[in-house]
């Protein structure tokens, strides 16, 4: 397995090397520390930093305990962030890409939300990204879905790189229970509602457990939830309700009326949740 783990030697980014540390569970894995050095700037600036920023990652794998008996190589680029953590995972062929969460004050574009973002739409690889303290397993693991294929590819990635424990994992998936409002405004009975939504409620679950089984997951003892909302609130309800440790998602589902594009979803999730998440792109088919 191939890490390529993005630092800009912040306390946000040393929990994701961490993290990145705990993930290297095979003796032939291989962690890659990458910083990335600003190159619009005088070039003997850009020697100085480079040189600089090699010599604390050299200190960080010596010092950081979780890095200790692995394979690390630190890898200084020049260049824009994303696109340097980009050109790196692409250099190593990364299985995964780690970072630490973005700034909640925007005071440079490095290690932001945006650059997290833009390394989950440019690239091919799952991106951890790491909101709390590492964690040698992940114990309650929230997986939303949307029925397609990449959330498929998403729960077939958490369960090769052992993310997924059978008996603490829970999908969620959110459905829409389109005349309801309708039904409200022109005068209907609560009760007549109310049996409207259970029905689309059923009909989800039916549509959870054909995907299930379509993607040889139905035999797993996972928890389902299905519920009623917009996904990006259905998410933030199910982690205040749940407190998983880890959320898994596809970063692209299904478009169109009925479906909300979980790109979308995933990446307003990012910027509000308190807990890890792996966002995972489409896999070749």
């Amino acid at each position: 397995m191939n890490i390529v783990a993005a630092t800009d030697f912040s306390t946000r980014s040393n929990r994701a090397l961490r993290q990145a540390g705990l993930l290297v569970r095979s003796p032939d894995a291989k962690l890659h520390l990458v910083h990335v050095v600003d190159e619009d700037q005088p070039t003997e600036l850009v020697r100085i930093e480079e040189r600089e920023a090699q010599r604390m990652l050299v200190e960080q794998i010596a010092a950081m305990p979780e890095l200790q008996n692995i394979h690390c190589y630190p890898i200084v680029v020049k260049g824009h962030p994303f696109d340097g953590i980009l050109r790196t995972a692409a250099a190593v062929d990364a299985d995964l890409v780690v970072m630490g969460a973005h700034r909640k004050q925007f005071l440079r574009d490095i290690f932001t939300g945006t650059t997290i973002e833009r390394v989950i739409r440019g690239g091919k690889y799952p991106v951890l990204m790491v909101n709390n303290e590492a964690q040698r397993q992940y114990e309650r693991v929230l997986v939303p879905t949307d029925l397609s294929n990449t959330s498929a590819d998403a729960i077939r990635i958490g369960l090769s790189a052992g993310f997924l424990r059978d008996d603490r994992t829970s999908l969620l998936h959110a459905f829409s229970a389109m005349g309801k409002a309708r039904l409200k405004t022109t005068g209907a009975d609560p009760s007549i509602v109310r049996r409207y939504v259970e029905n689309e409620r059923e009909r989800a679950m039916e549509e959870l457990s054909k995907f299930l089984v379509a993607n040889g997951f139905d035999t797993r003892p996972w928890s389902l939830r299905v519920t009623e909302g917009v996904p990006t609130q259905v998410i933030a309800r199910a982690v205040a309700e749940e407190q998983p440790d880890l959320l898994l998602m596809g970063t692209h589902g299904r478009t169109g009326l009925f479906r909300t594009f979980i790109g979308s979803v995933t990446e307003e999730t990012l910027r509000s949740v308190d807990v890890d998440v792996l966002a995972v792109p489409p896999l070749s088919h």
